[in-house]
């Protein structure tokens, strides 16, 4: 059954690199009781040469790095107790905004307001255009008097949640425990090309798509991790039979927090990335390269779709939104009429 499921899941992800709005795509999907499947079709690059997309490729998983990487950082040391998801980030960054102790608002956030994206912080910043310097950088981030606003999906959220996790361990995220097919670049493998990028002036393959991430070092909290379908799929197997989260991990992120938000993750709304087809009880994360891991537990099943849809470039219209919802959809529907 798990292959029928693919083959009617892949058809949309097919269908957009035949028509050439997508260089290439792989699918995989897995069951709680471990039954997986896998397809793929397309290129891996078309420029500067073109090369064909296989099933060992990483691909650049940028946001997708926030619910993988450092939401399990977070939550894992708050389990050990040695951090409050409740208190302030100033208790595992004491200087977070030093020069207004008294006043800075950044120095009331909470972990558990960072994971859930309900700060003031904005949504994104051009970090890397203030100088390349990983500690300079770093040090930017916490003095800035971060201009406020309503409470946005944020990788200033997790850029701060980053720093947090090198102060607590004493060691960099890259540093953290990873599974097999799980890594922080570049990989130790064939990786798929993001996008011919101005500022670093090269076509970008098994380096880090994500400005900031780059200009940081590779691997801050927002982005920077790399990943195999199997290694992702390995993941999302994990979070299903249990093998991969404790209760209390898996109550975090499946408990919605602010709005449709837990910690780290979306929860199902109308009109969300894995589809209107999939159960209440199913989260997700996309990121901006183009890959996406969507879990429903109610049905015990999960998928991802890895794309490179910024190859050769971001500003072309690629479908990305309108084939993330198809791709969920096709998959809840064909597992509902087999079951």
């Amino acid at each position: 059954m798990i292959a029928q499921l693919a083959d009617a899941a892949f058809a949309p992800a097919r269908a957009s690199v035949e028509a050439g709005r997508i260089p290439g795509a792989t699918l995989g999907i897995v069951s709680a009781d471990g039954r997986r499947a896998v397809r793929l079709t397309g290129l891996a690059a078309r420029v500067p040469e073109p090369e064909a997309l296989t099933i060992d490729h990483w691909f650049d998983l940028a946001s997708v790095s926030k619910v993988i990487a450092t939401t399990m950082m977070i939550l894992s040391l708050a389990e050990q107790g040695r951090i409050d998801l409740d208190r302030p980030l100033t208790d595992a960054i004491p200087d977070l905004r030093q020069y207004d102790v008294a006043h800075a608002a950044e120095r009331r956030l909470t972990f558990r307001d960072c994971l859930s994206h309900r700060t003031f912080l904005p949504a994104v910043e051009p970090i890397y255009t203030y100088g390349d310097d990983p500690a300079r950088l770093r040090a930017f981030i916490l003095q800035r008097e971060w201009r406020q606003g309503p409470a946005v999906y944020s990788d200033i959220n997790y850029l701060l949640l980053g720093i947090a996790i090198e102060r607590v361990t004493g060691a960099p995220l890259s540093a953290w425990p990873l599974g097999e097919g799980l890594s922080y670049g570049p990989p130790p493998g064939p990786a798929v090309a993001t996008e011919h990028c101005r500022w670093r002036d090269r076509m970008l393959k098994g380096e880090v798509h994500d400005e900031n991430a780059a200009a940081l070092g590779g691997a801050p909290g927002h982005a920077g991790l790399f990943g195999t379908v199997a290694g992702v799929l390995d993941f999302a197997a994990g979070l299903l039979d249990g093998t991969g989260a404790s209760p209390f991990v898996l109550d975090a992120i499946r408990t919605r927090v602010a709005g449709d938000r837990t910690c780290g993750w979306e929860r199902r709304f109308a009109g969300w990335s894995g589809g209107d087809a999939c159960s209440d009880a199913t989260i997700g994360h996309t990121g901006f390269t183009g890959t996406g891991l969507w879990i429903d537990f109610d049905r015990g099943l999960a998928w991802t779709l890895l794309t490179n849809r910024v190859h050769p470039s971001r500003h072309v219209d690629s479908g990305i939104f309108t084939l993330r919802p198809a791709t969920g959809d096709a998959l809840i529907a064909a597992w509902d009429d087999a079951v």
